[in-house]
């Protein structure tokens, strides 16, 4: 039962004296013990199971929340993961990332009334790991074969659902990844201290058992052109995501030691699974004894943060332009680094870096809120006479993504954009102004959450399918 347990720990709160990499089983087990952590049923017991289900409503996936719950509160944790399943082709990954105090239990009844919410995401991935130890996960559900062949640029989280949504309704699949790894950001962008890599990698086998086929190390534009992809399936999907980095415009932001958030979780993680990582190594990409300023207040400056703290930083700080009611990333999150030790500096923005050829320090200005801009946040405002100093010999840029220049990279002119640069889709078929090529994810909503790149995913699969089903009929009735 303690390993039922530690499933719902908070463990920086319940064990201040050490950060989170110092922490042992030892110390969980007695965490454990000591609060008297909820089991899965006694916690989805608390579910009032209202009459407005919100937590399923403000889920993207709307996920059967309140049912698989009171399956687990009455030990049928075999049924209640068969009906999380049934709308969701990671729960256990959506269980552990996503930011449910902005989701489900943000928009719990109990978390209204001021009694603390259910801990859904914790049930959800409980149940899930459960299904995987006792072996529930079935093998993907293939169909019977319908000789159409589907090419997905992109194993993302938007990518690998359609994948297998498509295989289940009868496709050839094939992903086309430029990493070497499937599994986009849930392999090299999220820390392993909140998505262990291995729950990413056999979901991934999975698919590889379900005769789905990855093409890693493969390039668009590169390798092959779109239109060459075009020619070799019956229909393409494009979820490559958003990974163009934000810049900063100030002077010195070229030095040695200034990096971008994902250069270094990818370094980080690529660590974690062994891999050589020559700029880790030497130092470029390790916070180990550095004093780490990182640059942003999204959910991906949450990671780094963190990260910096795991690696041994001397300092950590974050410096955010708005205050932290005004910030994008998870509440949670932010309360999580802050019992690690990580300094928010609010209402702060950097001018310029010091050092010259290697960054020893980040001269900032104090900002404050003026009037709303166009999406209704109050923006922020130069604060005259605020300025200031920090120490620093890594400065991690976590300002955000924005989409790559896609038609250029794939040789593809006739690809329509948005003016931000993101792919332009029909939004009743999800199809670009390609005729066969469809688009999902990150790459057309913009940087968002993963729970909504998998919703992407299911859905897209749908429209690609009626899309191939109408084109068979029309060759067969021909």
């Amino acid at each position: 039962m303690a390993e039922t347990m530690l499933k719902f720990v908070g463990t920086a709160q319940a064990y201040p004296g050490k950060r989170g990499a110092e922490l042992r089983a030892e110390d969980f087990r007695e965490i454990a013990d000591r609060y008297a952590v909820p089991t899965a049923e006694e916690q989805s017991s608390r579910c009032s199971q209202c009459g407005v289900p919100y937590c399923s409503v403000h889920c993207p996936l709307h996920n059967h929340i309140p049912d698989w719950l009171r399956l687990t509160a009455e030990g049928r944790l075999r049924e209640a993961y068969a009906l999380s399943n049934s709308t969701s082709t990671m729960p256990e990954i959506c269980g552990r990332i996503c930011p449910q105090d902005r989701l489900c239990e943000g928009n719990c009844v109990i978390e209204f009334s001021g009694h603390g919410a259910v801990t859904i995401g914790s049930v959800e991935k409980f149940i899930t790991d459960t299904a995987w130890e006792e072996g529930w996960v079935e093998p993907v559900a293939v169909g019977p074969a319908r000789g159409q062949s589907v090419g997905i640029v992109g194993a993302g989280p938007a990518g690998l659902a359609a994948a297998e949504y498509l295989r289940e309704y009868g496709y050839e699949v094939h992903v086309y990844d430029r990493h070497d790894r499937a599994g986009g950001l849930l392999t090299y962008g999220i820390p392993g201290f909140k998505l262990e890599k291995h729950v990413v990698m056999r979901r991934i086998e999975r698919l590889v058992q379900g005769g789905i086929t990855f093409h890693l190390g493969f390039e668009v534009g590169r390798e092959a052109s779109l239109d060459a992809l075009r020619e070799r399936h019956d229909s393409l999907l494009i979820a490559t995501g958003v990974y163009k980095a934000r810049g900063i415009q100030a002077p010195g932001v070229g030095a040695a030691g200034i990096v971008e958030a994902l250069e270094y979780l990818t370094a980080s993680n690529r660590k974690g699974f062994g891999d050589a990582v020559p700029a880790f190594d030497d130092g470029s990409l390790d916070a180990r004894g550095k004093h780490v300023v990182v640059i942003g207040g999204g959910d991906t400056a949450m990671d780094c943060v963190r990260t910096a703290v795991r690696q041994g930083a001397v300092s950590v700080k974050c410096l955010y332009r708005r205050d932290r009611a005004n910030m994008p990333g998870s509440q949670r999150e932010t309360a999580n680094a802050e019992e690690e030790g990580v300094e928010f500096v609010w209402l702060s923005a950097p001018e310029a870096f010091d050092g010259g050829d290697r960054v020893s320090g980040v001269r900032a200005t104090r900002m404050r809120l003026g009037a709303p801009d166009a999406s209704g946040r109050r923006a922020p405002e130069l604060d005259p006479g605020g300025a200031f100093q920090l120490q620093a010999d890594l400065v991690i840029k976590a300002l955000g993504f924005e989409p790559e220049d896609l038609p250029r990279l794939f040789g593809a002119e006739g690809l329509g954009v948005t003016r931000w640069g993101t792919l332009r889709t029909d939004g009743r078929t999800m199809m670009t102004s390609l005729d066969g090529v469809f688009a999902a994810g990150d790459i057309v909503r913009g940087a968002s959450l993963v729970v909504w790149a998998i919703r992407d995913g299911r859905d897209v699969a749908a429209h690609m399918h009626a899309w191939m089903r109408a084109r068979a009929d029309a060759a067969r009735a021909a």
